[in-house]
């Protein structure tokens, strides 16, 4: 009982930090000249291609050693 009353508190307090952090105003927009203020320009900008194909590909290496994972264990029971 004293177990799941903790569990209870903890979970409570941290949905109450979570829902402050939602709960805040936006922060006021930049004084000066900032983005927009001379039109937009790019420059300095990550190379997104790079890494989009980065995890594209362990995403397909993870799912193949699964797949593997799964064919081979059913290979197993099939020969026993």
């Amino acid at each position: 009982m004293k177990k799941g009353i903790i569990t209870i508190a903890i979970t409570a307090l941290f949905t109450l930090f979570a829902y402050n952090g939602f709960c805040q105003a936006p922060p006021p927009p930049p004084s000066g000249a900032g983005h927009g203020a001379t039109g937009n320009q790019n420059g300095g900008s990550a190379p997104i291609g790079s890494g989009l194909f980065v995890l594209l590909g362990l995403g397909a290496a993870y799912g193949g050693k699964k797949l593997y994972n799964l064919f081979s264990a059913e290979k197993e029971d099939l020969e026993s």
